[in-house]
């Protein structure tokens, strides 16, 4: 039974050694409330009123979070303690001997974040895993079943097991550096230290009985996972900077004739009349007739998402009117819109409405809402809505997303698009993080990382020096949030290298025949938390050994496995079944840890291996893919666009292994939020052994959407 008077969590009884619970400044007796099965939040201090949540607007599926049922409250939490003094909160969260600490924002280098220090800041990734990256979200989890959210817009550092105190319930003993060879400048710490420059925050902690249930919970609290629209999910291709519409459908029609599938074009600055700072307005040289241009291309099967960033010209439309609310300091001459006011968010509305919208434009790409320090507004900037500058840069970004989003919905029309900065709340939201950093492997580990924060990230493909890295990228990209190629600089195209023209092809056209399996993940992000892109911590029976002769071990094994072992930042899970395992410019092999069970080959079902490291040899036909036994997945014809609501499309679905098994398939308008009213079909795919054979049928759950999906074929992968 949950204690629903104590957490078990932190701050209620400050237990260091030498203090009295009357001592000014230390926060005593918090009143804890439980306000989801399994999550529970306090407040330290005196909370800022703005906050990540509160940006975001969160609306917490409750339903869907009592399906996961009742957890305890994690009991090592006891020891934590918090103490609001001289305008500083700081926080201490114990940690046992080999716990180990996931999260923590868009990191590109490392998975694992214990013996780290972050300094937790909205800005352009710069090389460095410091914490000022494109989403600090304020929000760790550890595989001993719990999460801490610190949900908070300003800066915050956070010491991850790094700090020693001399009242340590588990100090580290001390050591002579003269004598001892073992000697190490990080000594053993049993805490997470957190330190923000405010008099007072609220915290979340989330329950659950593995790492990938706690993320569940919290994305479920954020509102559930997006559920992007179906052409978001398609192949999409960002266009030279200063392309008129002809280029444009030039460029399109190449992609048809050439047979290279594209669902959403985007136009980069060239397509306003002034950019950096903008007007939003069309530039009437390159685009005299925009709506003409966006129906022509919609007639295509194919969306437009325009360029953008916050900064207003002098020669906007709204101008005058929107100088009032306004910031102190300009961003390339450009006014900072406060949109804490409620005029200033009308007013680019109506513009943003009247010029976009109306017209049929799907989306944006939101660029410029990060940094560097140099390009934003300084600490010392003023706003009219009082919010300070900190806070300000915090939530931008995050703000910019949800009032994009909402002009949408108020559509009834679903978007996709792309922004540089997002924090804490922002699962449910429609956008996908980018960055200009461009370095394939961390690419490939900043997408692991992005499913313990409920973010997105897509590896963007831009150029590269060689066909193979190329490929290589464009490989990886396929199997990521938004398949995007955004060469507006050099326009590089998917046939730019003949020597990998083919490979390059197959890829996007299997993405486009992987769109049941890949929607139905997503389905599951939005229903279940579940993030569609799964770190491999995240995933049932993962572990990995240092120990070349048994990669798997439990704790029952070695109680501090977590501390000798290497991490896995370059391979992932894609929805339940698929392991992607990408290859990079040069390898000739590389190894892949295989979960625990019988793993077999994508593309011919061969065994593979079970619960062990493997090596396989690197070649240019395809990027490694491996299903669990049992794996099912559904996939459509090699289209060049994604089907459109009531087109017809025929399934053949892949059986992987010799295990029975049962999974779902997920159907809606591709379009609109009807579903949110019940108006989706849900089909139960079912494999089952029969005189000795497998044998595949499919039955309709819930059909309160007429599915285009038909004549469903069944294929057994493994001989």
């Amino acid at each position: 039974m949950i204690k629903r008077t104590l957490i078990s969590f932190l701050i209620v009884f400050y237990t260091y050694q030498g203090y009295s619970r009357q001592e000014p400044g230390i926060a005593a007796d918090i009143p804890w409330q439980e306000v989801a099965p399994g999550i529970w939040k306090g407040i330290v201090g005196t909370p800022d009123q703005i906050t990540p949540l509160s940006v975001a607007e969160i609306k917490p599926r409750i339903a869907a979070l009592t399906s996961l049922g009742a957890v305890p409250s994690p009991a090592q939490l006891n020891e934590g303690a918090a103490e609001v003094h001289d305008h500083l909160t700081s926080l201490r969260f114990p940690l046992r001997r080999g716990e180990e600490i996931y999260g923590l924002g868009l990191q590109f280098k490392s998975v694992k974040q214990r013996g780290t220090i972050k300094q937790l800041r909205v800005d352009h990734y710069g090389g460095t895993d410091n914490g000022r990256t494109h989403a600090p979200v304020p929000f760790y989890v550890t595989d001993n079943g719990y999460g801490v959210l610190i949900n908070t817009a300003r800066y915050l550092t956070v010491y991850a097991g790094t700090a020693v105190r001399k009242d340590s319930n588990d100090p580290p003993p001390e050591m002579d550096r003269n004598s001892q060879r073992d000697w190490t400048s990080q000594p053993y710490s049993d805490a997470v230290e957190i330190a923000i420059q405010a008099p007072g925050t609220e915290i979340y902690v989330f329950a659950g009985e593995n790492a990938m249930e706690v993320v569940q919970r919290y994305n479920l609290y954020c509102g559930g996972g997006v559920l992007p629209p179906k052409w978001g999910l398609g192949f999409t291709h960002r266009t030279p900077t200063l392309y008129s519409d002809q280029d444009v459908m030039n460029e399109v029609e190449q992609f048809n004739t050439k047979g290279y599938p594209l669902s959403f074009v985007g136009l980069e600055p060239g397509w306003q009349s002034r950019s950096y700072p903008n007007t939003f307005v069309w530039d009437s040289t390159r685009f005299p007739q925009p709506e003409h241009f966006v129906n022509e291309l919609l007639k295509r099967h194919i969306r437009v998402n325009l360029w953008i960033n916050p900064y207003l010209s002098k020669h906007a439309p709204i101008y005058q009117e929107i100088t009032p609310y306004t910031g102190s300091h300009t961003v390339w001459v450009g006014e900072v819109p406060d949109f804490f006011i409620p005029r200033a968010r009308q007013l680019y509305k109506q513009l943003f409405t009247a010029q976009h919208l109306n017209i049929g434009v799907s989306g944006f790409k939101v660029d410029e809402v990060d940094g560097y320090d140099k390009w934003l507004w300084p600490d010392v900037a003023k706003f009219p809505s009082g919010t300070s500058a900190e806070q300000m840069r915090q939530v931008y970004g995050l703000q910019f997303q949800k009032m994009t989003a909402d002009w949408f919905r108020e559509k009834n029309q679903r978007t996709y698009g792309l922004v540089r900065a997002s924090n804490a709340g922002s699962a449910s939201l429609p956008y996908v993080l980018y960055n200009d950093y461009y370095n394939h492997r961390d690419f490939i580990t900043a997408l692991c990382n992005s499913s313990f924060n409920g973010i997105l990230w897509t590896p963007e493909a831009r150029s590269s020096k060689t066909a193979e890295e190329w490929l290589r990228r464009m490989q990886a990209v396929c199997f990521s949030p938004m398949a995007m190629l955004n060469a507006w600089a050099d326009g590089t195209k998917p046939w730019s290298f003949p020597e990998v023209e083919k490979q390059v092809k197959e890829v996007m056209l299997l993405r486009m025949q992987l769109l049941p399996y890949l929607y139905t993940s997503f389905a599951q992000y939005h229903l279940e938390g579940k993030p569609p892109v799964r770190a491999m911590p995240l995933v049932e029976g993962f572990s990995y050994s240092a120990n070349p002769e048994k990669t798997q071990l439990s704790s029952a094994d070695n109680p501090y496995a977590t501390t000798v072992v290497p991490e896995v930042k370059d391979q992932f899970m894609l929805g339940d079944y698929l392991l992607v395992a990408p290859l990079f410019a040069g390898d000739t092999t590389r190894k892949v840890v295989l979960p625990k069970g019988k793993w077999y080959d994508f593309y011919t079902g061969d065994y593979v291996g079970d619960g062990e490291i493997i090596e396989i040899p690197a070649t240019l036909d395809h990027i490694p893919l491996f299903v669990r036994d049992g794996g099912i997945i559904p996939m459509m014809p090699p289209m060049l666009h994604v089907p459109e609501n009531g087109e017809k499309v025929g399934l053949t679905v892949r059986h992987y292994g010799k295990a029975e098994n049962s999974t779902y398939l997920y159907d809606d308008d591709g379009t609109t939020f009807n579903y949110e009213n019940g108006a989706y079909s849900l089909f139960k795919l079912n494999v089952t052994h029969q005189d000795g054979k497998l044998k595949g049928s499919h039955s309709t759950v819930k059909a309160d959407y007429p599915s285009g999906y038909r004549d469903f074929s069944w294929k057994f992968m493994t001989k």
